[in-house]
């Protein structure tokens, strides 16, 4: 009984801390329609919580040589897709 209440801490955690990086990632997405300083404080948080996450798509991406010349960062689309599944997957 301890075991299957430690899993559903874990699962429950994992799904909190996916919730807040997919809404710092839609707040960064809207934020990055406007002009905002480069030392705004909010969009160095945002920058904060989501790159860990976005760079290793970025980097596998850059690697296999796919969508370098878009004007728009798929990686953070792909990245943000993926947190949704695996939040909708547990």
């Amino acid at each position: 009984m301890g075991g299957t209440y430690f899993i559903y801490l874990i699962v429950s955690l994992v799904r909190i801390l996916l919730f807040i990086v997919e809404t710092a990632m839609l707040l960064r997405a809207i934020l990055s329609w406007f002009f905002m300083d480069e030392d705004n404080r909010v969009m160095a948080i945002l920058y904060a919580i989501t790159e860990p996450f976005i760079i290793p798509v970025r980097a596998l991406f850059d690697k296999l040589g796919w969508f370098r010349n878009l004007p728009i960062d798929i990686s953070f689309f792909v990245t943000y897709l993926l947190l949704s599944i695996i939040s909708m997957l547990l």
